[in-house]
């Protein structure tokens, strides 16, 4: 059963720069989609970046500023988020696209002007 922890979220200045981290435990292969989702307050949870094997897909409002990367031996998701903009702030979930859905609990990102 695979479980994911998300780590990295916290405060930045706009233009700053935040990477955030999440743990897999539990069998995933290349084939698994990992993606990276957020929702700010009082809005629907949103795509912002995936990744299966070498392949990626961002959101375009994540194009050219976020880098979503994977590490396989440390079961590792990561997406490196620079030039956050005040539109930015949410909640970031992990997941993993396997038999099931499977969510991690969020981390809190926040961006001041």
């Amino acid at each position: 059963q695979v479980q994911l922890v998300e780590s990295g979220g916290g405060s930045v200045q706009a233009g700053g720069s935040l990477k955030l981290s999440c743990a897999a435990s539990g069998t995933l292969y290349a084939t698994n989609v990992m993606s990276w989702y957020r929702q700010a307050p009082g809005k629907q949870r949103e795509l912002v970046a995936d990744i299966k094997a070498s392949t990626t897909n961002y959101a375009d409002s994540a194009k050219d500023r976020f880098k979503i990367a994977r590490e396989y031996v440390k079961k590792i998701v990561t997406l490196q988020m620079d030039s956050l903009k005040p539109e930015d702030p949410a909640v970031y979930y992990c997941h993993a696209r396997t038999y099931k859905a499977v969510w991690g609990q969020g981390t809190q990102v926040t961006v001041s002007p």
